[in-house]
C-alpha cells in the first residue's frame, strides 16, 4: 500500500466537491489500496457527518448512505415491508464485512474482476486502452448482458439488485446542487469507457436511498453462487410478485452477477402481468429473458442457469 495523508470530514459540505477519495466502511477501497489497483494520495473519512438514519418519508422510507448494511437488514421496518432488501443484505459478504459497509460504500463498489485487481494483467477499467484479458481469459463469472469489447466483468453487489426491483431512488449531492436518480439507471455499463462505473459526477456524493411505499405481494431474492456463505453471485433473482383474483398485477424482476450492473428487462416483467401463474408462464419469461445473452465461454453456463433460477423464483413468489 502506497502512503497517503488521511482527514476527518465534519459535514456534508467537507465531503461534497472534495478533491480527496472519500473512504467509509472502506470494506472494497482499502482491498484496492492494498492491491495497488488504486493508489489515492489523499483519504476523507466521512463516517461522522451524519447520514446514519433510517427515516419514514412520505409512506416510504428513506436509508441514509452511511447506514451499516447490518443495521438495515435488522430494521424492524425494512424486515417488515422490504423483506427483499433484508434477504439480499444478508445473502452478501460476511457478518464482519456487513458490520462495516455502508448503504452508498454498497453502491458504488467495483468489479471483482480478477484481471482489473491484478496489475500484471490487461484491463481497460483499471487502464483504459490496455486491452481487456478475461475476454480470451478465465471468464467464468462474467457478464453474460450488456457486456462490451472493452470490458466483460459484472457489478457484484447483491443489495443493488433488491434495490433495483424495488424501484429505489439514490439521492445525490455535490457542489450547491442534488439530483434524485433511480437505481436503475444508476450504474453504467461498460461501453467504450469502463472505467466509470455509475453516473456519479467528480465532487458528488451519495446522501440516501428512498424507497417508495410498500406495494405488497411476495418477495424473494435467490442467490446461485458456488459455496453457502460468502461468495458473490453467479446469478441472482429479485422478485417483487403481486398477484390480484389470480391474475399476476405486479412483477418487478431484477438480475444480478450477468452484467455491469444489476439488469433489468421491462419486457420480462410485461410477459407476466394480467396472466395466470403458471409453470409454463414462467418458462416463456425466462425463454424473453435470456434471448439476448452471450455466453463468453467459461460463462456459457450462466445462460440455463439463469433461466432456470427465474422460474423457480416466480414459482416461488406465486406458489404456482
Amino acid at each position: 500500500m502506497r502512503e497517503f495523508s488521511y482527514a476527518r470530514a465534519s459535514g456534508i459540505s467537507d465531503s461534497a466537491g472534495s478533491p480527496a477519495r472519500l473512504i467509509a466502511g472502506g470494506t472494497n477501497l482499502l482491498d484496492l489500496m492494498k492491491l495497488e489497483v488504486e493508489i489515492p494520495d489523499r483519504l476523507l473519512d466521512i463516517n461522522h457527518i451524519g447520514l446514519d438514519q433510517i427515516d419514514e418519508v412520505e409512506n416510504g422510507l428513506r436509508i441514509g448512505a452511511l447506514v451499516r448494511n447490518a443495521d438495515c437488514a435488522a430494521n424492524e421496518r425494512v424486515r417488515r415491508d422490504y423483506p427483499l432488501l433484508a434477504r439480499a443484505i444478508l445473502a452478501g459478504a460476511s457478518p464482519q464485512l456487513r458490520n462495516r459497509a455502508t448503504t452508498g460504500g454498497n453502491l458504488c463498489q467495483r468489479t471483482r474482476c480478477g484481471y482489473f485487481m491484478r496489475l500484471g494483467t490487461r484491463c481497460n477499467k483499471r487502464e483504459p486502452g490496455s486491452g481487456c484479458d478475461a475476454i480470451d481469459g478465465i471468464n467464468r463469472e462474467h457478464a453474460i448482458f450488456g457486456a462490451s469489447p472493452a470490458c466483460i466483468a459484472t457489478y457484484p453487489g447483491d443489495m443493488a439488485v433488491a434495490l433495483c426491483a424495488l424501484d429505489a431512488t439514490v439521492q445525490i449531492t455535490g457542489t450547491g446542487s442534488s439530483r434524485s436518480v433511480p437505481v436503475r439507471g444508476f450504474h453504467r455499463l461498460p461501453g467504450d469507457d469502463p472505467s466509470r462505473d455509475n453516473v456519479l459526477e467528480r465532487g458528488e456524493i451519495i446522501t440516501s436511498v428512498t424507497l417508495p411505499p410498500p406495494a405488497g405481494g411476495r418477495q424473494v431474492y435467490r442467490k446461485v453462487r458456488d459455496r453457502a456463505s460468502y461468495a458473490f453471485a453467479l446469478v441472482s433473482v429479485a422478485c417483487v410478485l403481486g398477484i390480484s383474483e389470480g391474475l399476476i398485477s405486479r412483477a418487478n424482476l431484477a438480475f444480478g452477477g450477468v452484467a455491469h450492473k444489476p439488469w433489468h428487462d421491462p419486457a420480462v416483467e410485461k410477459v407476466l402481468l394480467g396472466e395466470r401463474p403458471s409453470p409454463q408462464l414462467f418458462a416463456r419469461a425466462a425463454d424473453l429473458l435470456v434471448a439476448q445473452a452471450k455466453g463468453q465461454g467459461d460463462n456459457d453456463f450462466k445462460i440455463p442457469l439463469l433461466h432456470r433460477a427465474l422460474i423457480a423464483t416466480l414459482i416461488d413468489a406465486s406458489g404456482a
